[in-house]
């Protein structure tokens, strides 16, 4: 993964987004199958794994990261102020 220099001003007004999901080995001592995400946001990044299909992985990282950028439009609206 290549990371490049990203102005403040873009990682004030990027929003949250899934980079990747990859079917990933199962942790040492768990089964099933199991998913690896990146989440992104400017040079910030969220890298976690889950279990399930990438289909139900898919739906609950929808939700996460629509919260995580309600969370961050809010947080942007009061330092504006």
């Amino acid at each position: 993964m290549t990371y490049l220099p990203v102005s403040s001003a873009v990682v004030l007004d990027s929003p949250y987004r899934l980079d990747s999901l990859a079917a990933a080995p199962a942790p040492r001592g768990c089964e099933g199958t199991w998913q690896s995400y990146v989440i992104s946001q400017g040079d910030n990044t969220i890298v976690g794994m889950r279990a399930g299909t990438t289909s139900e992985v898919a739906v609950v990282l929808s939700h996460y990261i629509e919260r995580l950028n309600e969370r961050f439009a809010k947080q942007q609206s009061r330092s504006r102020k």
